[in-house]
């Protein structure tokens, strides 16, 4: 199952992207033998200030056809790393090609692009910077992907 990252917004060359590109590459590596990966990063800019409904619409053209749409959102669920290992696990399992990890710009996901997404994830009651949770999202991947394979990285 291929995992794609859209997300709003360049992230330029710091150590967010070498995070970013450390626990992909990690999970790439621990995931091709469990049917996960490879994993992608896909950066849309509204470069006319159109707001969420632009940015929605950028992030619409960035999504695969036919995958399974994970929006990160703080409204949405909050899970510990053995249940999104395990989610994401019955995702490749239910037969999913893609799935497509969204994550909006400043002012978040445009309410109906929000509606028609297949699940919402949280990070915690928080906001965060969406630069940094795109870390924490290539990092939680790394880490579903050593879980499922039953790797050292995740201690209880």
């Amino acid at each position: 199952m291929k995992v794609h990252i859209c997300a709003v917004g360049r992230l330029r060359a710091g150590p967010e992207k070498d995070l970013i590109d450390d626990y992909l590459t990690r999970f790439d590596r621990t995931g091709r033998a469990l049917g996960l990966g490879p994993a992608r990063v896909v950066e849309v800019e509204d470069k006319k200030g159109g707001g969420m409904a632009a940015e929605a619409a950028l992030l619409e053209r960035a999504l695969p056809a036919g995958a399974l749409i994970c929006a990160l959102d703080e409204r949405g669920k909050v899970e510990t790393s053995p249940e999104f290992a395990n989610r994401l696990g019955g995702w490749r399992d239910m037969g999913r090609s893609d799935v497509a990890f969204v994550i909006g710009g400043a002012d978040g996901i445009a309410p109906d692009l929000r509606a028609r997404v297949d699940h919402k994830l949280s990070f915690g009651k928080m906001v965060w910077p969406h630069m940094l949770v795109r870390v924490m999202l290539s990092e939680q991947l790394y880490r579903a992907a050593s879980i499922l394979a039953g790797g050292p990285y995740h201690r209880v």
